[in-house]
């Protein structure tokens, strides 16, 4: 018996955990603690908060997010996907904006947990996510040049182009050791994963360069000549500064916020039950995504949700249970309290370098360009959510996609939906393979069938009206075969409803014929059933013009 809101941690528990599968997990929660210690870093700097916000982001959300989680090996903490989100926040409204959209966000993931709506998240269209995740990966790598050429800028420009020509117009000032620094870091981490899985490469890079720099004495910009002393503490928990405009301001940003914390961690997930055999809770996962995001900021840490990439590299060490996700933040809380001032000392074109990386893993190039062999609406999608990403904020181009996408998947579904008049396209015989078809010349003057072929939605609902409006002549009965329609909406039903009171009007008999479950139970409720009486309801269309034969030969 599944349980929806049951931690699988709690499951596990209940299954019986022992000390072999105990020591998978602490392999794996330490080696995955190791690679999320650089990158929790290299995402808060890039979002425009301090270095051990990250780090505090992965402790302590990384650490709910396993203990609440539907995933028996989810990883959470920072992510890439928010970098820009939260960089505009920061940017535009301060922390305190962040931490309230954070939290806002952690409380709307929690309904749409409750609600169930954890499946419907993960069907955002396709060329929605590639869209805004390319989208980001370009900001990304475009935001990560100044540090990796060691530019020199007097104003960092907020927007895509003004920073290229920001970047051409002070190519002078490049820094060559931040280049050699930046360019080692990329060698290092492309090539280290040859050497070996165990160690990740982002932190092995840090080690080199850093050691590297201070050896040398050369002049590069660090953590600590930006940011200058960095605490290694947690601080107690704090709330945020909150007040009714602020709470206005913040609920479309916290709304991005949710829905990307939502795909991403769904994705993870579905990634993570592809590679174990196992079935996540998608709704329990919305629910630990949600607690995650209200804690974190309180100890002023950043959005989180599940990082795919951890989690498979979880997964890769032998990780079984969410007690590695806590040993994994366990393992970055200590190496923060007891090494956490020597984060001052790593270059920023080291963590540059570790980020144009990050934005080459995101980018999903393949899948981009081979979206462009699909459809001509995805690929209108496609680009519109990345335009939108890059040129103009993250918040609209999801928007604008979602809404886009959905629109033209109402054109398909109208396309798809046909309604058709059958009197003249039935064929001059029986249709053996077809146990409901009928001969033309087995329908009676004075009667006219109609069959509708696909959902009979608000999309549809036109063409049905326009298809009716253009009988030739006026029947006595009008037979209307559902046999192919598995759904129906309230604008459907409205246009049965019209139908009917117009045919009323006329003196028409309206016949259905072939309605399933889904419809019959609409119009049932919709009260039509008990309007018309059931007798004109029949399974078999042959039966139904027997019966519409008794209003043309009344006794």
């Amino acid at each position: 018996m599944d349980r929806p809101f049951e931690p699988k941690l709690f499951t596990v528990l209940r299954e019986g955990y022992t000390f072999l599968i105990f020591g998978k997990d602490l392999l794996a929660g330490i080696i995955v603690g190791i690679v999320a210690l650089p990158l929790s870093i290299a995402f808060a700097i890039a979002s425009g908060v301090r270095p051990e916000q990250g780090l505090i982001t992965a402790v302590i959300a990384g650490f709910l997010i396993a203990f609440f989680s539907g995933s028996r090996v989810q990883i959470g903490g920072p992510t890439g996907a928010f970098i820009v989100i939260v960089y505009g926040i920061v940017q535009k409204y301060g922390y305190d904006g962040l931490a309230v959209a954070t939290v806002m966000a952690g409380l709307m993931l929690i309904v749409l947990g409750l609600a169930r709506l954890g499946d419907v998240i993960k069907f955002i269209p396709f060329p929605v996510t590639v869209g805004f995740t390319s989208g980001i990966a370009l900001i990304i790598f475009t935001t990560e040049i100044k540090d990796f050429l060691g530019v020199n800028l007097l104003h960092n420009p907020e927007h895509f182009i003004d920073k290229w020509i920001a970047y051409a117009t002070n190519i002078g000032s490049l820094n060559g050791h931040a280049l050699i620094i930046g360019c080692l870091t990329l060698f290092i981490v492309v090539f280290w994963r040859k050497v070996t899985d165990r160690l990740p490469g982002p932190l092995i890079a840090i080690l080199l360069t850093t050691i590297l720099v201070q050896w040398l004495g050369w002049h590069v910009e660090t953590i600590g000549s930006r940011f200058g002393h960095v605490p290694n503490n947690i601080p107690l928990p704090h709330i945020p500064h909150i007040n009714l405009n602020l709470l206005i301001k913040m609920s479309q940003p916290a709304m991005t916020v949710a829905l990307l914390a939502g795909i991403e961690s769904l994705l993870s997930a579905v990634v993570a039950d592809g590679m174990t055999g196992r079935r996540h809770r998608s709704n329990m996962e919305l629910i630990a995504q949600g607690i995650a995001n209200i804690a974190s900021p309180l100890f002023g840490g950043i959005p989180a949700t599940g990082a795919i990439a951890r989690t498979a590299t979880n997964i890769k060490n032998g990780g079984q249970t969410p007690f590695a996700g806590i040993i994994h933040s366990i393992t970055i809380l200590l190496i923060f309290l007891f090494f956490g001032k020597l984060v001052a000392f790593i270059p920023m074109a080291c963590l540059a370098g570790i980020l144009i990386v990050v934005a080459y893993n995101m980018s999903e190039w393949h899948l981009f360009v081979r979206l462009f062999r699909g459809p001509k609406s995805d690929v209108v999608v496609l680009l519109t959510t990345f335009l939108l990403t890059v040129l103009v904020d993250l918040t609209v181009a999801i928007e604008v996609g979602i809404v886009l996408a959905s629109f033209l998947f109402m054109r398909r579904m109208v396309e798809v939906t046909q309604v058709n008049y059958l009197n003249e396209s039935l064929a001059g015989e029986d249709n053996v393979l077809d146990p409901d078809a009928v001969d033309s010349k087995d329908i009676p003057a004075g009667v006219e069938i109609f069959e509708i072929n696909g959902p009979f939605f608000f999309g549809a609902a036109d063409k049905f009206q326009t298809t009716i409006r253009q009988m030739k002549r006026r029947p006595k009965v009008l037979i209307l075969s559902m046999r192919f329609v598995s759904a129906i909406d309230a604008t459907g039903l409205r246009a049965l409803e019209d139908l009917l009171s117009t045919s009323k009007k006329d003196g028409v008999v309206v016949i259905f014929t072939g309605v399933h479950a889904q419809p019959l139970k609409t119009l049932k409720e919709a009260g039509i059933i008990e309007s018309l009486g059931e007798d004109h309801f029949y399974w078999d269309i042959k039966r139904s013009i027997t019966y519409a034969r008794s209003f043309l030969n009344p006794r």
